[in-house]
């Protein structure tokens, strides 16, 4: 047989403890972001499809609708991911980042929300300000008068072009 242990009685005493660690860090490691998202979502299928409550369901529907009142109507659109709000209306939560309205112009005001970039004003595509052409096409150069007008002896005449004596057969095409 090997010499060499490879099951835990072959680990020291400190990888034993790391070890340990780490398997408990990875079966209790805190979840982030769309991960985060896409884990609720499965709880949320898998306490429904076991509960069978209707009341479940509508809880968990309401909770992912808008919280805006439009004419003391509350919006039926759905709330964007983590957020209590939805598109039309985000800009209404104080304490989100990601959005503000488009300033518009002077003739059209505006406040559709638009993502947060790296722009200092950020616009919606109607009021967006286009940068200055960088293209410019290239100036038609003028041909002087005297290159225009070819000279004419340079040209050959039908006449010329007629061959006026045979050529022997091998060097005839």
């Amino acid at each position: 047989g090997s010499s060499l242990l490879t099951g835990p009685e072959g680990l020291m005493a400190k990888e034993r403890e790391n070890l340990k660690r780490l398997k408990c860090l990875r079966r209790y490691r805190q979840r982030y972001g769309a991960e985060a998202l896409l884990h609720r979502q499965l709880k949320e299928r898998r306490t429904l499809a076991t509960d069978g409550a209707a009341q479940q369901a509508h809880t968990t529907r309401s909770s992912q609708r808008c919280l805006a009142f439009v004419d003391d109507v509350r919006c039926s659109n759905q709330s964007l991911p983590m957020t209590r709000h939805c598109l039309t209306h985000i800009c209404q939560d104080v304490n989100q980042t990601l959005f503000k309205p488009c300033q518009g112009s002077e003739d059209v005001p505006c406040n559709k929300p638009v993502p947060v970039s790296l722009s200092e004003e950020p616009c919606c595509p109607l009021h967006l300000r286009l940068p200055p052409q960088m293209y410019v096409p290239e100036q038609v150069l003028a041909v002087p008068e005297e290159l225009e007008v070819a000279p004419t002896e340079l040209y050959l005449s039908a006449a010329e072009l007629q061959p006026t004596e045979s050529l022997p057969l091998e060097f005839s095409d």
